[in-house]
């Protein structure tokens, strides 16, 4: 029988209905509930991890953990939610975060294995074994295998510590605080880590791995504070176009001995790194606060600060069958960076055409570190490298060691206190640069734009060289001239006209369109017609 068209409509709406689930929200409590109760009301709360890991949950849902309550194993919670409708994760009640706590019984105690949209906030997780793994053993662990685009995932407010994973570095055993890993043809897309707090994770902070053969997109990861990490703090591998911003880490490599730094790509193109301070880097394998690795083009450190760390302040490295390229490093300020066997700045095999300019650089009365050197790496040697604008404020003692690099070029830099045979610069400047107040080292990055801006107009430091497509602001937000010479540093004199820090709408903008165009206008070409 041929239904009417009214009949039809009806039944299709009907079939809407049976088919459209409301949204429910789920609650655990390790106090008060009951595992066999169905977890749908405050009353009928859940006790346990176990009927949890065991539910599939769907679009829209929510689990609520109770404030002030504690649970031993981990979460594995299945299922995943929409765009619109995603899965939460979150707390009710008063008192403190909801603590899971592995206790190094299983590897990882929270793991969302080839799940989208979820949204898990406000949970407190550790996962400390009797002894030290040798294996690895996260704090947060994300999966995407297979051929599977996992999206939508918000980590936020978490507070992850005491991760007593392995320290030794092998990409696949490392102890993670938060882990995202990809292999095969997937990735992940739209993930974004915020507002987190990380406290004694063995061996690395917040990392990406990799072991696969697409690169994920539109990684975000901010307004992060690491601190005692045991080796690396934030690391993206394998992903295009991410963005590290506004993320604070006070001590690492605090455990590792082998390499380790603070703030860095590998394998990832168009990587944004910004507002960001490092301190605390220990020893010198590599101990600094960024790095840009290798297997990276483009990638983008600007309005970043370094302290005390010992293993200095950049490195640029690629061995001689790879590279790092087109990498910008401008308006940064490092004071204290470096111990006597280190360096500031270290450009360490095949990378070129590497662009660092308008940053300041203070070293103490009591330091003696080379401010550049270079180095050899599997046979291969930097090349093309821009030296522009830089503030190099000596109280102590420095010296720069070239190897085998070539066509290193210096301009317009201040070369203040003791340099041993500084590089040649047609336009050097060694006056002493009138900063408020070098030689602050504080934490913070208002207080430390303040210590280092001039104190006063002084005509002789606003004879930089314009470069293209500079960016348009400094460290404090001050606009940087373009077609006018700037002042040299990373903090150009006076506030009238000021730049508001980047909305994230723009930095969305920035990260998904116009970094690359920038990038590609300013390295793209030969140096003739960059330099006016």
């Amino acid at each position: 029988m041929k239904l009417s068209p009214s009949r039809s409509l009806c039944f299709a709406i009907l079939g809407f209905f049976f088919t459209l689930t409301p949204a429910r929200t789920f609650y655990v409590d390790a106090v008060a509930g009951n595992d066999a109760a169905t977890g749908l009301s405050n009353a009928l709360a859940w006790k346990s991890l176990t009927p949890v890991n065991a539910f599939t949950f769907q679009a829209a849902d929510s689990i609520l953990f109770k404030n002030g309550t504690q649970y031993t194993g981990s979460l594995i919670p299945k299922g995943s939610g929409t765009a619109t409708s995603p899965i939460y994760v979150g707390v009710y009640g008063t008192g403190n975060a909801p603590l899971i706590q592995a206790q190094g019984l299983s590897p990882d105690a929270l793991l969302l294995q080839n799940v989208s949209y979820w949204i898990v906030n406000g949970l407190e997780l550790t996962n400390t074994g009797a002894t030290r793994a040798t294996t690895r053993r996260t704090g947060v662990h994300l999966t995407s295998t297979g051929s599977a685009i996992i999206s939508g995932i918000r980590l936020r407010n978490l507070y992850v510590h005491d991760v007593n994973g392995n320290i030794v570095k092998s990409n696949t055993n490392e102890g993670q605080g938060i882990l995202f890993e990809s292999s095969g043809t997937s990735r992940f897309d739209d993930l974004i880590i915020e507002n987190c707090h990380l406290v004694r994770t063995d061996r690395n902070g917040i990392c990406q791995y990799t072991s696969g053969s697409v690169r994920s997109t539109r990684v975000i990861i901010r307004n992060n504070l690491l601190e005692d990490i045991g080796g690396d703090g934030i690391k993206t591998w394998g992903s295009n176009g991410a963005l590290l911003e506004y993320n604070v880490i006070h001590g690492g490599r605090m455990r590792a001995q082998d390499n380790a730094a603070g703030i860095w790509p590998f394998a990832s193109d168009s990587t944004v790194i910004q507002f960001n301070e490092v301190s605390g880097m220990k020893g010198t394998m590599d101990g600094m606060s960024y790095d840009a690795d290798y297997q990276c083009r483009g990638s983008l450190f600007q309005y970043n600060y370094s302290h005390d760390n010992e293993g200095g302040f950049l490195l640029i490295c690629a061995p001689g069958n790879s590279y790092s390229t087109n990498t910008v490093f401008r308006y940064n300020i490092s004071v204290h960076d470096g111990i006597d066997a280190s360096r500031i700045f270290q450009i360490g095999g095949k990378a070129t055409n590497t662009w660092i300019y308008n940053n300041t650089i203070y070293l103490a009365a009591n330091q003696n570190v080379p401010i550049i050197t270079d180095n050899e790496w599997s046979g291969g040697n930097a090349d093309s490298t821009y030296f522009y604008n830089n503030i190099f404020y000596v109280d102590g003692t420095t010296h720069y060691v070239w190897n085998l690099s070539k066509h290193n070029f210096f301009q317009n830099n201040v070369f203040y206190g003791n340099h041993t045979m500084p590089p040649a610069d047609s336009r050097a400047i060694t006056a002493k640069p009138p900063l408020s107040n070098a030689g602050s080292d504080i934490n913070g990055m208002a207080a430390t734009g303040a210590a280092y801006k001039f104190s006063a107009a002084a005509p002789a430091f606003a004879t930089g060289v314009v470069i293209a497509n500079n960016g348009g602001r400094d460290f404090m937000g001050n606009i940087v001239p373009s077609t006018t010479a700037p002042y040299v540093g990373a903090i150009q004199y006076g506030t009238a006209s000021v730049i508001l820090p980047f909305s994230s709408a723009h930095l969305r903008g920035l990260k998904n369109g116009m970094v690359g165009f920038e990038l590609r206008n300013l390295l793209g070409r030969k140096m003739e017609g960059k330099i006016k």
